[in-house]
């Protein structure tokens, strides 16, 4: 194991000398929290009482002031988010209440989980209540970025497909597809990563994490993203159920959802333009960043994929090149990156 390199120690000291300072006390200590995808690392304070979690985001790397505006913008919308306790927006550092070391990926389950969707359903109708103006939009050009993930990391870096130009009209063809399926969604608040995994229990019922890439766009995205999650699949028939009980929530709320039946082809069009893009990202964080941990979760995405393309002629092709090309790779592949 390599030692630590000199920027790394000197970060390490920066940060326990800021929280001491934050917090007064010269005796406190930290330890590793947990690690986010990106640049950012959190630190759960030790030998306090309540403890405190420091959100480290090295200038440079991972800008803390996106995270401070989508935060008050949210707490404003009476969204359930961390309090912040001392901040230093030019050091990267913010000092959080602490709300625990398990999220609700580690607490769900099939008996509980009615109630866990209803509360996080609560918080979502608030978040998409606010207005989502001066927020980016997610427009075609990130739709198609999102989307050729797939193609560049996944099949071309990871199974090293060569594909035929007919075949790669097909990908094309589905993008346009999926893409303006998204587009005629209508328009609220996106947090874009809203899974039980960033979302933490508490007395008051679920605070929202990693909201800081939020972005106007389809009503139907953050929907699909809590119950078609990353890191857990639940039976097809409670999905259903919960995208129902989302429905009518929403609209009882005056939230711009169309008729049932159009919001459930809304959700699966949006589900199936993220599952394409969280396989692309999987792959990237693999074979970019050095992270292989999150393959072991690409199987559940084609699942999903399964589940929902024969639900629609128009998008057969796609569902053929990935049955030919792609599924009798999955096995083969499967644990070169354990």
């Amino acid at each position: 194991m390599s030692p630590p390199d000199d920027d790394a120690v000197a970060r390490d000291r920066e940060r326990l000398a800021w929280m001491r300072n934050a917090l007064g006390d010269g005796d406190v200590g930290l330890e590793r929290a947990s690690v986010d995808a990106g640049f950012r690392s959190y630190w759960r304070t030790t030998g306090c009482t309540p403890s405190r979690i420091v959100m480290d985001s090295p200038p440079g790397l991972e800008d803390v002031r996106p995270w401070l505006r989508m935060h008050a913008r949210l707490a404003a919308g009476g969204v359930r988010v961390p309090r912040i306790l001392s901040q230093d927006a030019d050091s990267g550092f913010l000092l959080l209440e602490d709300l625990g070391a398990r999220t609700l990926l580690q607490v769900i389950d099939a008996d509980n989980a009615d109630a866990w969707f209803d509360a996080a359903i609560s918080q979502l109708l608030k978040i998409q209540a606010i207005a989502p103006v001066d927020l980016p939009a997610y427009d075609e050009a990130l739709l198609s970025r999102e989307l050729h993930l797939f193609d560049e990391w996944f099949l071309k870096q990871h199974l090293g497909l060569v594909l035929e130009p007919h075949e790669l009209q097909v990908l094309e063809d589905a993008y346009r597809l999926l893409i303006d399926a998204a587009l005629a969604q209508p328009r609220v608040l996106v947090h874009r990563d809203f899974m039980p995994r960033n979302l933490m229990p508490v007395a008051d019922g679920l605070a929202v994490l990693d909201f800081q890439d939020a972005v106007a766009g389809p009503i139907a995205y953050d929907v699909i993203s809590l119950f078609k999650d990353a890191f857990a699949s639940w039976p097809e028939a409670r999905v259903e159920e919960w995208i129902a009980r989302y429905h009518q929530r929403a609209a009882e709320a005056g939230l711009p959802v169309p008729s049932l039946a159009q919001f459930r082809r809304d959700a699966d069009w949006i589900g199936m333009q993220r599952h394409l893009k969280v396989i692309g990202i999987f792959a990237r964080l693999r074979h970019r960043d050095g992270k292989p941990k999150y393959l072991a979760d690409v199987p559940r995405f084609f699942a999903y994929l399964d589940a929902v393309l024969p639900r629609y002629p128009e998008l057969a092709p796609l569902r053929e090149f990935i049955e030919r090309r792609v599924t009798p790779l999955l096995a083969r592949n499967a644990g070169l990156d354990a």
